[in-house]
């Protein structure tokens, strides 16, 4: 994200790799860095604190727990538009019923207020009903991969 995002807006800054959010939070808040790229429900409480400022959300809406920090396609930049997703697999071969079971578990789960409030209270976005299936997947998973691919491929971004 952090190559795209350079691209995207023609700047160019050092890239600080982080084992996890926390050590990097720490970094922003006590001003050691400038700037990070990471999800925003793990900053929240310092964004709300004052202790640190979100500039803007990667998602296509503004999340429901933090509508006041715009998105990045309203700041200029709806080619940095992404979001982070969940999903459920199951090997190949998995019988019909057993994923029309499991597909009903989750759309059970997701569709509890309970649960949709907790999720939206670390500031996850819950994907429309009609995109709940393994086809809603599949064309989730087939986007990611057009969109991603030929960055990864010019970034030449290597698993480690």
């Amino acid at each position: 994200m952090s190559a795209y995002f350079q691209k995207e807006t023609g700047t160019q800054f050092t890239l600080v790799p982080y084992r996890g959010l926390a050590p990097a939070l720490q970094d922003v808040a006590a001003g050691q860095i400038d700037i990070t790229l990471a999800g925003v429900p793990a900053f929240l409480p310092q964004v709300r604190a004052g202790s640190i400022r979100a500039y803007a959300v990667t998602s296509e809406r503004r999340l429901a727990a933090a509508p006041e920090i715009p998105t990045v396609g309203e700041l200029g930049l709806p080619g940095l538009s992404y979001s982070s997703w969940f999903g459920l697999f199951a090997p190949k071969g998995t019988s019909k019923d057993i994923i029309n079971k499991l597909t009903a578990a989750v759309a059970d789960a997701l569709a509890d207020a309970a649960t949709r409030s907790r999720l939206v209270d670390l500031g996850e976005e819950i994907i429309p009903d009609d995109q709940q299936s393994p086809e809603g997947l599949r064309a989730l998973q087939e986007a990611d991969i057009k969109k991603w691919w030929p960055l990864i491929k010019e970034f030449g971004i290597k698993a480690e």
